[in-house]
């Protein structure tokens, strides 16, 4: 029995009424798993050896990693999921993930991470460098350091999207700890200059050189930030870039033109949310905005320094000469201060649910 999506010549999904897949679609699936060697997404028991996954290799599957010691772990692709189980003194690049990553029952362990869910078990001694669109948690962990996410090869922005992540949502130092202990701390930041090459090296060999790899922040893929509990001045400026097509490209000049014109004002975090016209109301005490909202998810950003706001509105007063892209951009200190509050709430309430 045929199918419907083949015999309207295509195939996608069996849609039969009894809810059973056509005999083409079973042999079709067979097909598939038998493509698919599970061997190739297990790492494994090794020791003191450099082992890698380039781009195209892993292409969104499940990936296992266990048992390892004295490892440098490259997997320069986007994958579903990662689990991490017995691993000492490894270094590991995990690139895009769909959705989580859990190590379990590591120590010495020192990573770079993009995820939309990040956790640990039974861990103790890492250094994490993550970009995590959710809230962190470690449980029964001890002595975790987190810094921001640095990096980038001609592959990443692609990959990124393939796993369904944006740069934009990077809750990287917002920790939770499920597991407290009282009178102590589990985790902690890494310092602000701290290099990452000193934690997670550089993939050195003929198989990595087209792949054209960089930590430096700026031109990491996913934007540099400080963190919330960084802050070093009482002004802050919210800027929201609203969806027209080209608002990515304009966050990513206005980030690089900040750093280049203003580097004593810092990025201290970043969200991409959907907002509809209610939502605007709440945020900007306005209904000015409410039809920009519903053309798509927005971008925000959260500048902290003397001078931040003028530097702010000066910069997109230069970004937005001769285009249409509207632009949102806090008009003074106690605005700013209000908005910031309203706009991150609201993002971290919608990204909770």
């Amino acid at each position: 029995m045929e199918c419907i999506s083949h015999l309207l010549g295509f195939h996608k999904s069996c849609t039969v009424m009894t809810k059973r897949k056509c005999r083409r679609c079973r042999q079709l699936s067979r097909d598939v798993r038998a493509k698919v060697n599970v061997k190739d997404f297990i790492i494994e028991n090794l020791k003191n050896e450099t082992v890698s996954r380039l781009p195209g290799t892993v292409n969104g599957q499940q990936l296992v990693i266990q048992n390892c010691e004295d490892c440098n772990i490259y997997v320069f692709d986007h994958s579903a999921t990662i689990t991490i189980d017995d691993c000492t003194n490894c270094r590991m690049f995990l690139g895009p993930i769909k959705t989580s990553v859990f190590f379990r029952d590591c120590k010495d362990v020192k990573a770079i991470v993009a995820c939309q869910q990040f956790r640990t078990r039974d861990c103790s001694r890492l250094d994490m460098f993550l970009c995590c669109g959710s809230q962190p948690i470690i449980e029964s962990t001890n002595n975790v350091k987190f810094g921001c996410f640095q990096c980038s090869y001609p592959q990443l922005d692609s990959q990124m999207k393939a796993a369904e992540r944006t740069v934009f949502n990077n809750n990287w130092g917002n920790i939770h700890d499920f597991t407290p202990a009282p009178g102590e701390t589990n985790f902690s930041l890494l310092a602000e200059d701290v290099n990452i090459e000193d934690y997670v090296p550089l993939p050195t060999g003929d198989e990595f050189a087209s792949l054209q790899i960089t930590y430096d922040a700026r031109k990491s893929c996913v934007p540099y930030t400080l963190g919330t509990r960084r802050k070093k001045s009482d002004e802050s400026c919210l800027i929201i870039f609203f969806n027209d097509g080209g608002s990515h490209d304009r966050a990513i000049s206005f980030i690089e033109t900040m750093r280049n014109n203003h580097p004593d004002c810092s990025l201290m975090q970043t969200k991409e949310v959907s907002m509809q016209a209610t939502d605007a109301q709440r945020v900007f005490g306005t209904d000015s905005y409410s039809l920009a909202v519903q053309q798509g998810p927005v971008i925000g950003l959260e500048y902290n320094g003397t001078g931040a706001i003028k530097h702010c509105q000066d910069t997109v007063v230069d970004l937005t000469k001769g285009t249409t892209g509207l632009v949102f951009v806090s008009q003074n200190l106690s605005a700013a201060l209000q908005q910031i509050d309203n706009f991150y709430n609201f993002a971290d309430m919608q990204m909770g649910m």
